[in-house]
């Protein structure tokens, strides 16, 4: 007897499909279609939102992405819009001209502190990654007494963040001079450490190559003794580790102003980037701002400078840093201390 044997035969009064079942079963598949169609289309959506809003992060314009990455400017448009049906290879290509890992662009944003533990845990230790994996399982840490990693911001480490075009770099010198601090700007001591222009090093080593070379650089500032006042790159913000490392190191003050004279100054320094010619500039500007102002808005203080004169917002920016040192300021001690 074979296994076929085995299984009963059909009862011969077994009734055909009634025609009913036959249309019951057909619009049963056409409503699964049609949802899967309506999901794909959801997730086309979201992934064009995505790419958008990871281009305005990086400050990149659509014909700056389209050359980067090599894919014509009209199909990023299509692919933005929710209506690019792209390969694999092609949102490869578009992720490293971004600087993003691809599952950025592909998975859902998780929301809240995800993208920089799962930036953290990357680069941890075997042993830091094990004590977290016990930690989210609900494991039992060893007891007993384990180093405090904690860093406390000194109110004599300044750092000034906001889009390009804000008045950082011009208000940074003014106000460090009065301080009697040095300032410092973190792309020229990029530049100065690697021997490269900001541009050059994008050309050379990509939106990642460049993010890496200004964590680096960001660390040796860190750990240069006394006080500074520190000049960022608008885009540093995108970098979660990175911007975590500013935000536990520096007294942070978001200095900011309206579109129009973000664009009017950048324009009257003569930067010819090609944001500052596209036709385009100024939706792609609100855009960037759009995308980068919650997480500018996580400074200890912010100032705006639209409309303001230069001494203006120097004067505030300077007793901003002297309002948070009312209880004494270390670099007051020192000065203290010298004049003593």
């Amino acid at each position: 007897m074979t296994a076929a044997d085995d299984l009963p035969a059909p009862p011969d009064d077994a009734s055909p499909v009634s025609p009913e079942a036959t249309v019951v079963t057909d619009a049963t598949r056409a409503g699964r279609a049609a949802a899967r169609e309506d999901a794909d289309e959801a997730f086309l959506v979201e992934l064009g939102q995505r790419v958008r809003r990871m281009r305005a992060l990086r400050g990149m314009s659509r014909k700056v992405l389209a050359k980067v990455s090599g894919i014509s400017e009209r199909y990023i448009a299509q692919l933005e819009g929710g209506q690019g049906n792209v390969s694999i290879m092609l949102l490869r290509r578009v992720a490293e001209a971004i600087g993003a890992p691809l599952e950025d662009l592909v998975v859902a944003d998780e929301g809240g502190d995800w993208r920089l533990v799962r930036d953290l845990l990357r680069g941890a230790s075997p042993a830091v990654v094990a004590e977290v994996r016990s930690l989210l399982s609900g494991e039992k840490l060893p007891s007993g007494p384990r180093p405090v990693g904690e860093q406390h911001i000194a109110v004599d480490r300044v750092a000034l963040i906001g889009l390009r075009g804000a008045g950082k770099s011009t208000l940074g010198r003014i106000v460090a001079e009065q301080l009697g601090w040095p300032f410092v700007e973190l792309n020229k001591e990029i530049e100065a450490e690697h021997g490269f222009s900001i541009n050059e090093i994008l050309n050379l080593y990509g939106q990642d190559g460049y993010r890496r070379l200004e964590r680096v650089t960001l660390q040796r500032l860190i750990e240069q003794p006394g006080p500074m006042l520190l000049a960022t790159g608008g885009g540093i913000v995108g970098e979660p580790v990175t911007f975590e490392l500013l935000l536990a190191s520096f007294f942070t003050v978001w200095v900011r102003t309206s579109p129009a004279e973000h664009m009017s100054r950048v324009r009257q320094q003569g930067d010819l980037r090609p944001m500052a010619n596209d036709k385009a500039a100024m939706a792609e500007l609100i855009t960037i701002l759009s995308s980068r102002e919650p997480l500018y808005a996580r400074a200890r203080v912010q100032i705006d400078t639209s409309g303001v004169s230069v001494e203006a917002s120097a004067a505030r920016l300077h007793g901003l840093v002297q309002s948070y040192c009312v209880n004494g300021c270390p670099w007051q001690s020192r000065n203290r201390g010298a004049k003593g």
